[in-house]
């Protein structure tokens, strides 16, 4: 249930197909790139079969290569998703350090049972926020902030409101 809301959120953000020579990820749809896609079924695949993907079709991959490696199950509601957007967006082993960080946590990129520990002992609107924080500043600190500022600006502005949201209902 978590997964599913949180996966919806997410996926409004990711967007349709896109090839933009300045993105680093190369060919994606629904944020998946052609690479991870790769991956995850363990063989090649075209542009077409890029072009093809849905939003159902993605959404295992969601859960297995992102939700479950940073424990969205055992977060509280809007750290979940403050996590879970953050690792889809830069990667799970610096969204996990970026938790662990906030939470005094060992930063070893794996988020374990000693960290959604630490979690537990924060008040989640102010861990969520943090984290919100820490990834914005991350990600203007990246060579390609400048092309693509105004939206993940208001991506992080937009999770981080929802995020508070969701630690309050």
């Amino acid at each position: 249930m978590k997964f599913d809301i949180c996966f919806q959120m997410v996926i409004k953000h990711e967007g349709g197909f896109v090839a933009h020579p300045s993105d680093p990820g190369g060919i994606t749809n629904l944020g998946v790139t052609k690479t991870a896609w790769e991956e995850y079924l363990g063989k090649e695949v075209t542009e077409q079969d890029m072009r093809d993907l849905t939003v159902e079709t993605v959404k295992p991959f969601y859960r297995k290569n992102y939700w479950d490696r940073v424990r969205g199950d055992d977060l509280p509601p809007g750290v979940d998703y403050a996590v879970f957007d953050f690792a889809v967006n830069s990667g799970v082993a610096r969204a996990s350090r970026m938790l662990q960080e906030c939470v005094g946590a060992t930063k070893d990129g794996s988020i374990g049972p000693k960290t959604v520990e630490a979690v537990k002992t924060h008040d989640a609107a102010v861990l969520a926020q943090e984290l919100c924080d820490k990834r914005l500043q991350f990600l203007q600190g990246l060579p390609h902030f400048q092309t693509f500022a105004r939206g993940w600006t208001r991506r992080v502005l937009e999770v981080s409101k929802t995020a508070k949201e969701m630690t309050q209902a």
